[in-house]
């Protein structure tokens, strides 16, 4: 009997440590948000400073600062990383809570501050990949993980795209899409594609309340990145089935309850995607393919 209380009071003196052990940044979040921004060879240098301006302006608009901060545990986390060819991902900002107007501000201004680089290829597989890997080491405990994939062309370099969008939904990752219609010449001379809006729709983007919010140029992008993020940060994307996104927003403890109830029941993230993409979701690398076949009588490396 003695050895038992001796055990129990050990347990007891040990609880309070065991707390302090934990890390203190483990937090609970209402949202992780990685956004992937795309750097490829068809974004000219005044193009790629237009996006990047559309973000800065997004997180220092008020209105989404209160979004940001209203949320049931008031705080999110945010990375913000550049992509390109399948093996060129640039890690700008990494995990950063955002969890006081004084965080956002400086947030919006590291932004502001990091250089604008441009690369070669389009490898939106490779942006989901990376992606993966990142939420897979935050330090935060996330209601929802959602990865932010804006780009002007289709999938043209490493893995088919719907194979990297397994990947991510298995881990619970909703991707949400900001196609950008470029009416803007390629440096290439690559064809626009007037359908890329469809192809986010079909073959990027999957997961519950997962969505496409198109700009429409360059010059709509601010426009579009500041209605996108207001749709992330409250959880109202688009849905096919009821749940959380059907509850009155100002009530955080139903919509906290409603989300854990909405996540067991769609563990299978893999069912959420829109098939029956008429060109197929492998159009832009045939459409690469072909297009310097036709004109320099060769594929590029």
């Amino acid at each position: 009997m003695r050895v038992l209380v001796y055990l129990f009071s050990l347990v007891l003196l040990a609880l309070p440590a065991m707390a302090q052990d934990k890390p203190q940044d483990k937090k609970d979040i209402d949202l992780a948000l990685a956004l992937g921004i795309d750097i490829s060879g068809s974004i000219d240098p005044d193009e790629a400073k237009l996006q990047r301006q559309g973000y800065v302006m997004a997180f220092r608009d008020p209105v989404i600062v209160k979004a940001i901060l209203g949320g049931p545990n008031g705080r999110i986390a945010v990375a913000y990383y550049e992509w390109s060819d399948s093996w060129m991902q640039k890690l700008l900002i990494d995990w950063t809570l955002l969890d006081s107007e004084a965080t956002i501000a400086a947030f919006a201004d590291k932004l502001a501050n990091s250089p604008i680089s441009i690369a070669r290829r389009t490898s939106i597989s490779g942006a989901i990949r990376y992606a993966v890997g990142l939420f897979g080491r935050s330090a935060y405990d996330a209601d929802r993980k959602v990865l932010d994939i804006s780009g002007d062309g289709s999938n043209n370099d490493g893995m088919l795209v719907t194979d990297a969008r397994t990947e991510a939904l298995k881990q619970r990752i909703a991707i949400n899409g900001l196609p950008i219609i470029n009416d803007r010449p390629n440096p290439f001379g690559f064809p626009a594609e007037a359908d890329l809006d469809q192809y986010y729709l079909h073959c990027v983007t999957g997961g519950p309340r997962s969505f496409v919010e198109v700009a429409r140029n360059f010059d709509d992008f601010p426009r579009a990145v500041r209605k996108k993020l207001l749709q992330e940060v409250a959880d109202r994307g688009s849905r096919s089935d009821t749940g959380a996104a059907g509850l009155a927003l100002h009530d955080g403890t139903r919509l906290a309850q409603a989300r854990r109830t909405q996540a067991s029941e769609d563990d299978d993230y893999t069912r959420f995607v829109r098939p029956g993409y008429e060109p197929g979701c492998d159009v832009g690398e045939r459409r690469s393919r072909e297009f310097w076949q036709r004109r320099f009588g060769t594929t590029p490396d």
